[in-house]
């Protein structure tokens, strides 16, 4: 079948119509998922079952290749799980990416010439400062397979992580075949090793090597674990953290009951701005620095922070926004519902020297009433929402509280239209709004905006 690629689905790939006759006369829809194409671009696919109203298939022929396809770097491409983009022109990416947040704004009735052209990368690889490897039963470590969770591809490379991420990774896979350790099975829930987690600090070198297993590294295993602290020390003197954490649970997360500190501490030390934050496993922290402080810089430029105010951090996480704001302002407090991050918010400004902070455990929209009462009202807010968006009851509550500006930072431009409508009953309007590209080679968009008081309910 020959069919053109009209657009892209939610996660980034092609998608075409086709109409058909049944044997009754009747015209039949037939929506094709088409990975690795790009809109304007004509293929030949496979229809196993064209009785189907939907079908997902690979191109078998791409007949009219876009002017932007470029030949993929990586060895990978197409079946890990990690990019679905390195077959498209980083030019191009950029501008689907613009025209994502534009459709997401006109569908809730907001004028897309608000939408600013999308702050790309210089240099679009070796940009991620964290990733997530999974063991596969037989003990390989890799990521996921593009469309198949369960199926885990062996890497030899990786072209969004560091090089010493890469090479440190690949020195726990040779690790655990070295020492025949199998791979945790989740149909079976059995086995020993379930993940890999890599940080590193861009600005000072560390690294973290987080490994994930369903016993304590003891008994029967202390031979291997003390043959991994020789291989790590030896070769990677910039891990300074390097921790077996105990996950017996079924759930398939990077998560741990216990912390086993092999070699070095259980955090690093990472640094955005100037400012230095500690960070453990589960810490979230921006994946791309170099964006990730572009995308500070503007939220600031942004929210244009006078030393006279009060402002709420939503969403503070750790404190990424806090601390360079709080260093503007006259007092910060910052909300997140969990509790593990505030403690490393409050951590993090007693070891910047910022005493202007009052950081809060909570439930956002119980969180913002709390702060009113023993804080005031706030003439800036700023909200980091994750993907699901701040929700209609939170921004409703920010509505009512009627700060001066609201600077919304958002990793979902569909969530964060929808998020913005509810503040215009309210008397704001939408002043501006700057896609930024923190995942290169992905469909995923981050962008800030801003929101300014117009009239007082």
């Amino acid at each position: 079948m020959i069919t053109d690629i009209r657009q892209l689905d939610p996660k980034g790939a092609g998608q075409a119509v086709v109409w058909r006759e049944n044997e009754l006369g009747n015209k039949k829809k037939l929506k094709l998922t088409i990975p690795h194409t790009i809109p304007g671009e004509q293929v030949r696919v496979t229809v196993e079952k064209p009785h189907l109203r939907r079908w997902k298939a690979k191109p078998d022929e791409i007949l009219q290749a876009s002017p932007e396809r470029t030949e993929p770097d990586c060895p990978h491409f197409e079946k890990c799980g990690g990019c679905v983009w390195q077959h498209w022109q980083y030019t191009g990416q950029l501008r689907q990416k613009t025209n994502h947040v534009k459709q997401a704004l006109e569908s809730q009735g907001f004028d897309p010439d608000l939408v600013q052209d999308t702050i790309g990368m210089d240099d679009p690889w070796r940009y991620r400062n964290k990733m997530e490897f999974t063991f596969s039963a037989d003990g390989e470590l890799g990521l996921h397979e593009q469309g198949n969770f369960r199926n885990i591809i062996s890497l030899e490379t990786c072209l969004i992580a560091s090089k010493d991420m890469v090479e440190a990774t690949m020195e726990v896979a040779k690790w655990a075949k070295d020492y025949k350790l199998k791979g945790y099975d989740k149909d079976k829930h059995e086995g020993l090793l379930r993940h890999l987690m890599v940080r590193q600090s861009y600005e000072t070198g560390e690294m973290m090597l987080a490994l994930f297993a369903t016993e304590a590294p003891t008994d029967h295993l202390e031979v291997a674990v003390k043959g991994l602290i020789e291989r790590i020390e030896g070769k990677f003197p910039q891990v300074q953290s390097l921790i077996w954490l105990e996950n017996t649970q079924w759930a398939d997360r990077t998560q741990a009951e216990k912390t086993h500190v092999l070699s070095g501490r259980d955090f690093i030390y990472d640094e955005l701005l100037g400012y230095r934050y500690r960070l453990w496993f589960d810490t979230f922290f921006q994946t791309n620095p170099t964006q990730a402080q572009k995308l500070v810089e503007l939220a600031i430029e942004m929210g244009q922070p006078k030393k006279t105010e009060k402002m709420i951090d939503l969403f503070c996480g750790v404190g990424t926004f806090s601390l360079p704001f709080a260093s503007r302002v006259k007092e910060l407090a910052g909300i997140e519902i969990v509790e593990t991050s505030i403690e490393s918010a409050k951590r993090n400004a007693d070891d910047n020297g910022i005493t202007n902070t009052y950081f809060l455990a909570k439930d956002a929209r119980l969180g913002i009433d709390q702060v009113h009462e023993t804080f005031g009202k706030p003439e800036l807010l700023l909200l980091d929402p994750p993907r699901s968006g701040a929700g209609g009851k939170v921004m409703r509550r920010i509505g009512r509280s009627q700060p001066e500006r609201i600077v919304y930072v958002s990793c979902n431009p569909d969530t964060f239209a929808t998020d913005i409508k509810e503040l215009i009953p309210f008397g704001y309007k939408l002043e501006s709004v700057q896609p930024v590209d923190l995942f290169p080679h992905t469909y995923h968009v981050e962008c800030c905006a801003l929101l300014t008081l117009e009239k007082t309910n």
